[in-house]
């Protein structure tokens, strides 16, 4: 059964940053693509980022590109998300998600999740 539990969230002042964190309970965490995705109050979950198992390749929305990076420590079992210049429209519960077919922008595809980190960021 595969676990991912983030943390990191809270509420942040808008221009500020936030460290999202992802643990994952895979020994074989190094063979699963990793993704972020968010849902806010009202709206559809939606692709945040994305990154390939040995972390070559990397994938963002537009509205979070130059803002957030998405990385990974495949030795520690962990995912991060670091986001910079937080704005109001960032607020959302993010999630941590995994799949051992190669990343895509589109939640179902992933097969694991987390139980999502709430990220609100005040005007």
């Amino acid at each position: 059964q595969v676990q991912l539990v983030e943390s990191g969230g809270g509420l942040v002042q808008a221009g500020n940053s936030l460290r999202l964190s992802c643990a994952a309970s895979l020994r074989t965490f190094s063979n699963y693509d990793m993704g972020w995705f968010r849902q806010a109050p009202g709206k559809e979950r939606e692709f945040v980022a994305a990154l390939s198992r040995g972390g070559a390749s990397t994938y963002y929305a537009d509205s979070v590109k130059g803002r957030f990076t998405i990385s990974r420590d495949n030795a520690k079992n962990m995912g991060y998300l670091q986001m910079n210049s937080l704005k109001f429209e960032d607020t959302a519960i993010y999630y941590c998600a995994a799949d051992l077919h190669p990343a895509t922008v589109v939640a179902r595809t992933y097969a694991h999740w987390g139980q999502g980190t709430q990220v609100t960021v005040s005007s």
